[in-house]
Parts: structure tokens; C-alpha cells; sequence
């Protein structure tokens, strides 16, 4: 994979070295971001657009993607320059590799490819006259020049890369006829915009399913295959990608995350499942991973208060609820502290036990908040109270789980909601919620 860095120059004239190293330094890094999710996005987009489900993509083969239906394979060389304008030098080289591996093919070492180069530039396409001529091939991408240390001299030195692989004319035509070049690949967000599209139709799903659940899955299923050592684990049929990705959690992508921005990603999902203004009558379930994470009882009662602003509603309604909290992984004797906590601070809780030495009672923890008993947070002690009492909710009952790194509870109740949402830190829940 070649990530073109974009340099940023300014005049000299009242500049700040130190702030334009900095500036600098970020707008590469944000180039080379975009770079890495142009051919991440270029992969997913092929693997949708493959035309049976047993065709398969290599990520990471010959070249960046190689293509494998039943007929053919097709090696495919992706680029994404935004800022340059084209020259014949931008692709000489990777013609050049092309070639290696076209003459591995002609001495019977490899099997025939067809060859992809493609790439987006800013500008400078009708330079390459299309379809390459014999000349054009090898005066301006199989000839260079380039400076050598000879006898301890620098000297310039030229290179024939054909002559030099001991390939005639006739095997240049032949690879000719296995090349393919487009100098006019899609924009980045014009390539981004079509794969929700793709997505949305493949899974019959809004925008915001496409671009949370599915395209979200499709980035990290691609970054981890692209991470495979074996070019064996790197293959992948589009029937096994589509079945991989419809998952129904949304992920904490790091990828995902710095191409979309940290704040706009939490103020989507707050939007989508905790936007609404005139919030009504649902028996809600909050379950919050304490496992592994850097906990601070401060953070999780910022957390628990937000919710009972949030989600508690008693004064004037017909229909009185408050939320149900449970925290996964959390030491029994620090749970009770946080009770009492709450309590001190005038929040009146229920856990479902009457007395002491009572027994965990499911209809004692549905009995609904009012103007006199206004319970404003349901606490389930463990797994088993949570299933018992969702088994006495019903198709009221909504599921928020909020995981770190992995699902540790399913209710698979296809009546009842449930949102799966995997978070970093215990803050990035307040942001979300």
C-alpha cells in the first residue's frame, strides 16, 4: 500500500516554524488517514459489487486487492492522490511491479492476472493517452533514470525495465492486453456515499444501520484481514464478508472513529437512540460494563444521575416509569457503596428485595414509581434478576448494553429492543447518552 503524505507550504512571510511544523504534521496525518480508508473503502465496495456470492477478494495479495471469480483473477492497485496533479512518474512504478509478476507468469512461476491500476487525482488525467501504445509503455513507465554510486561516484544511470527482464515486444503486447488503467476513480466521499448506498440496499436498512452497524463491521473486518500474515487468511468470499458483518452491535472502531470525529460519532448515536425530546412510557434496561475498565464511582453516579434525568418520569404522568440499571463485573460490597451513595444524596432506589433475607421478587421491582413512592432507579444485583424480570416485562422492555469488549448478555427476544453499543472509556456512555 502507498499513502501519498500531503505537504503543506505557506509563505514565509509571518510564519510560526514551531505552529507550522505542528499544522503541517496534522494535515499529513489526516492524508494519511483518508489514504488507509480509501483503499479500505475500495475493498468493501468491490466485495459488494462481486456478482456471485462464491467470487472472494484477496486483501493484500499481489497488489493491494486481488479479485478471484470463477473465470479470472484480477490484481488491482489502488491510489489516492487528492491534492496532486497526474504524471506519468505517479504510476511508473507500480506498472514496473506489474510487469515483475507478468514475467513470473510468462517463466511459469506464477498464474495469469489480469492487471488493475487505479487512482484518483486532482487534476492532469489527459496527460495518459488511453489505450497505452507499445511506445508509450516503454518510453514513459519502463524507462528511468536513476542516480547510482559507481566506483564511489554518483552517476545517472538508465534503465530499460523490459530489456532488462528479457521481455520482447510480443510479451509487452500480450501484457498490455492484460492491463487496465483508470485515472478517474470515484472522490472520497463520492466512494463513501455509494457504499451506505450498497449497504442500505443489500441489507434493506436506513442510512444510519448502513453506516453504524454494517459499514462500521465491514471497516474493521477489512482492517483485521489486511493484518493477516498468511495470504490464506486473507481471502475472503463476498457471502462470507456479508455474513460477518451483519452484526447487530455497533462497535468502538478506532477507524471508524477518526474518520467520522469522536463528537460527531457520539452525537449520531445520541441522536438516533437517546434524542428524543418528550421521552414516553418504556420499561428501559441500562447495562454498563464496570469489567476492565479504568472505574471511578464519580464517573458511573455521573452516569446513573444523567440517566434518572433522563429516563425518570413521575410529577404528571399517566403512565410513571423510572430506568433499570445493571452493572456487569461490579464487586458486590463497591455496588452496595454506590447505593448507599445515591440514597445519601435523597434518590430512592429498588432491588427487588422486600426484607432482609428475602428473596429476589420480580413483581416487588416492576411495582411503577408515583407522587408518593417515587422510586427513581431499579438496581438488578446480577444476571438472573435481569432475565427474571425481562421474562415479566414483555414487549415493553428496551435493552441498552454498553460492553467493552465483548457482548456479555443477549436476551434474543425478537418483541423486546435491544441496542448494543461498545465504548472505550465509562465516560464516552455520558457523551452517548
Amino acid at each position: 500500500m502507498i499513502i501519498l503524505l500531503k505537504l503543506i507550504f505557506q509563505n514565509k512571510k509571518n510564519r510560526n516554524p514551531i505552529k507550522d511544523k505542528y499544522e503541517m504534521q496534522d494535515r499529513t496525518a489526516i492524508n494519511t488517514i483518508r489514504g488507509y480508508f480509501y483503499q479500505f473503502d475500495y475493498t468493501i465496495s468491490s466485495l459488494l459489487k462481486l456478482t456471485n456470492n462464491n467470487d472472494s477478494l484477496i486483501v493484500e495479495g499481489v497488489e493491494d486487492i486481488d479479485i478471484k471469480t470463477a473465470t479470472e483473477t484480477t490484481a488491482i492497485q489502488c491510489k489516492y492522490y487528492e491534492n496532486t496533479e497526474y504524471n506519468h512518474s505517479v504510476i511508473a512504478e507500480p506498472i514496473r511491479f506489474m510487469l515483475d509478476h507478468f514475467k513470473k507468469v510468462k517463466d511459469g512461476r506464477q498464474p495469469e492476472l489480469n492487471y488493475k491500476l487505479r487512482g484518483y487525482y486532482n487534476t492532469g488525467q489527459s496527460k495518459l493517452i488511453l489505450p497505452l501504445t507499445l511506445q508509450n509503455l516503454k518510453e514513459n513507465f519502463l524507462t528511468y533514470t536513476r542516480t547510482e554510486k559507481i566506483n564511489n561516484i554518483n552517476k545517472k544511470v538508465k534503465h530499460q525495465h523490459h530489456i532488462e527482464l528479457k521481455l520482447n515486444d510480443t510479451d509487452l503486447i500480450k501484457f498490455l492486453s492484460l492491463l487496465e488503467i483508470d485515472l478517474n476513480a470515484k472522490e472520497f466521499e463520492q466512494q463513501y456515499k455509494e457504499i451506505i448506498q450498497l449497504l442500505k440496499d443489500e441489507f434493506k436498512c436506513s442510512e444510519f444501520v448502513s453506516e453504524y452497524y454494517f459499514y462500521n463491521c465491514a471497516l474493521r473486518l477489512i482492517r483485521d484481514l489486511s493484518k493477516e500474515s498468511n495470504i490464506i487468511n486473507r481471502n475472503i468470499t463476498k457471502q462470507d464478508f456479508l455474513q460477518k458483518i451483519n452484526n447487530s452491535q455497533i462497535l468502538f472502531n478506532e477507524w471508524f472513529l477518526k474518520i467520522k470525529g469522536e463528537k460527531l460519532h457520539f452525537a449520531n448515536l445520541r441522536k438516533e437512540y437517546f434524542g428524543g425530546l418528550n421521552i414516553l412510557y418504556k420499561e428501559r434496561f441500562f447495562l454498563f460494563d464496570i469489567r476492565a475498565s479504568v472505574y471511578s464511582r464519580v464517573e458511573l453516579k455521573d452516569i446513573l444521575n444523567l440517566v434518572i434525568r433522563k429516563y425518570t418520569k413521575i410529577i404528571n404522568q399517566p403512565n410513571p416509569f423510572c430506568p433499570y440499571i445493571y452493572l456487569h463485573g461490579i464487586d458486590n460490597n463497591e455496588l452496595i457503596e454506590i447505593k448507599k451513595d445515591l440514597i445519601d444524596d435523597g434518590v430512592i432506589i429498588n432491588d427487588g428485595f422486600d426484607f432482609e433475607g428475602s428473596t429476589f421478587n420480580p413483581a416487588s421491582i416492576l411495582i411503577k414509581p408515583n407522587a408518593f413512592h417515587q422510586v427513581k432507579l431499579k438496581f438488578l444485583n446480577n444476571i438472573i434478576h435481569l432475565k427474571q424480570t425481562l421474562l415479566h416485562v414483555g414487549r415493553k422492555g428496551e435493552i441498552y448494553q454498553f460492553y467493552k469488549d465483548e457482548i456479555f448478555f443477549n436476551f434474543n427476544n425478537p418483541s423486546i429492543k435491544e441496542v448494543k453499543i461498545q465504548f472505550i472509556e465509562l465516560n464516552n456512555i455520558k457523551n452517548i447518552i
